[in-house]
């Protein structure tokens, strides 16, 4: 897909059809090449990665790939010593979120992808469903064991260090010589700049609370707003020039993996994934509700990076997905303006786009 910066007010426009959808690109931030996650549950990181070499790109760095397993690497071992801490009462999985990145970034930095691409000799693609499976095994036997030693972190690491090798922690970048957090400073990315948002009426607005979701494994909090004034976070983001990182829904029968499409359609006996239908009108009732019977759940976590028109002048949001190129999109997809008010769990931005209120 063609990507267009966003200079001042200037937005570029570019036309794309698939079926009888047909798209006109009104915003297009630049970002990175489409990556594909594998057989892992790391989108959190291939997506918030991408949000972040956004950002590099946006305060004017070039040619940046930052490794998305570094961050995998650190979180795992961070998961590990919360569910020991825990004593097994915790979520292990291979599930996290964007803030958990941004936490990880903060404490260990980030290193370019040429540095540690955590695929070991002969591997093409990432596969992590026997390393997940070990990592469980080994951290609830020392759960059972009922009295945890001095080397199950040292053991840990191990297992780890095994399936993705070990991050190289002095690396040089054209020649000069760079620390993870040396790096992350000279890119410019500063983990405290950005905040984490969602939307739902059981918890008070315009204050932060912990979104109870399995993968918010670390207890994070999020700030809580209208669902319009999500909404209009998100357009004035792109509008200025900033990506959004989204995490959401993606199981519905309007998400289309193969045709690039995210819609909700009011009739789903109609044909909407080759031709625009009308769609449910979403309201924070409504929402709130999909959320509390678990029609909405955390799925999935990509890179929002520009807005849309189809042919009847209808919004929809660009969206960068993790599973490489394959889609009609080049691995892009268009969300509606419904789906994604119905379907988005959160949302993390700059802290220039969100309100101050929310901020201070």
């Amino acid at each position: 897909m063609k990507k267009v910066i966003l200079i001042a007010a200037v937005l570029f426009s570019t036309a794309y059809s698939f079926a009888q959808y047909q798209f006109t690109d009104k915003i297009n931030i630049e970002a990175t090449d489409v990556k594909n996650q594998g057989v892992t549950g790391t989108c959190w990181s291939f997506s918030t990665t991408s949000f972040i070499e956004a950002e590099a790109i946006r305060l004017g760095h070039k040619d940046v790939d930052f490794a998305e397993m570094f961050n995998v690497y650190n979180i795992y071992i961070d998961k590990a010593n919360n569910y020991v801490s825990r004593q097994g009462k915790a979520n292990f999985s291979e599930g996290s979120l964007a803030h958990d990145v941004l936490r990880m970034i903060d404490e260990h930095g980030i290193v370019p992808q040429s540095t540690y691409s955590a695929l070991l000799e002969n591997d093409s693609r990432y596969n992590h469903a026997e390393m997940a499976s070990a990592l469980k095994g080994f951290l609830d036997g020392v759960v059972s064991s009922g009295k945890p030693s001095a080397y199950w972190r040292t053991a840990f690491k191990g297992i780890l260090e095994a399936y993705m090798g070990a991050p190289v922690l002095n690396f040089k970048v054209d020649g000069k010589s760079y620390t993870p957090k040396s790096y992350a400073k000279a890119m410019g990315i500063d983990a405290n700049n950005y905040v984490s948002i969602s939307s739902f009426t059981h918890a008070p607005f315009y204050k932060p609370f912990i979104l109870n979701i399995p993968d918010n494994y670390s207890n994070q909090s999020f700030y809580n707003v209208p669902l319009n004034e999500m909404v209009d976070m998100v357009n004035k983001a792109l509008d200025k020039g900033y990506s959004i990182e989204w995490d959401g829904d993606v199981s519905e029968k309007g998400f289309g993996r193969k045709e690039g499409i995210a819609v909700l359609p009011a009739d789903l006996s109609s044909d909407f994934l080759t031709a625009p239908s009308q769609e449910i009108e979403v309201t924070q009732a409504l929402r709130q509700q999909a959320f509390d019977n678990y029609t909405t759940t955390d799925d999935h976590l990509m890179h929002l990076v520009g807005k849309a028109v189809d042919q009847s002048g209808n919004t929809y949001y660009i969206i960068k997905n993790s599973w490489g190129d394959s889609s009609p999109y080049g691995g892009y997809l268009y969300m509606s303006e419904a789906y994604f008010k119905m379907k988005t769990v959160s949302i993390t931005v700059h802290k220039d786009v969100a309100p101050k209120a929310i901020v201070r």
